[in-house]
């Protein structure tokens, strides 16, 4: 019943912010320990784990961009938004966002195209 939906520009330019939002609706109880997470996949790549916040909001990033990375959440809006920032053309990629619950599930959004280009 949990749907995810990703949100944001699907150009962005070199040197810039990557921000995309991430919509969960048809559940999220906030008594659950949850891992809110960003994973993208460049064309011909397989798939990278960027992030995740929890329920009580700590954030874990991958170390290769953790540099470059911020996860926020609203919690009154079942949102978190992801930051990446001085984006490169490498940086392009499908971005998805999911959630995991401890003892429910793991559900993923369909996956927004982002380019990077000038």
């Amino acid at each position: 019943q949990v749907q995810l939906q990703e949100s944001g520009p699907g150009l962005v330019r070199p040197s810039q912010t990557l921000s995309l939002t991430c919509t969960v609706s048809g559940g999220s109880r906030t008594t659950d320990l949850y891992f809110w997470s960003w994973i993208r996949q460049p064309p011909g790549k397989g798939l990278e784990w960027i992030g995740y916040i929890t329920n009580v909001g700590s954030t874990s990033y991958n170390p290769s961009l953790k540099s470059r990375t911020s996860i926020s959440r609203d919690t009154s809006k079942n949102q978190f938004t992801l930051h990446l920032s001085s984006v490169t053309p490498e940086d392009t990629a499908v971005y998805y966002c999911s959630e995991i619950v401890a003892g429910s599930g793991h559900h993923w959004g369909q996956g927004t195209q982002v380019t990077v280009s000038s």
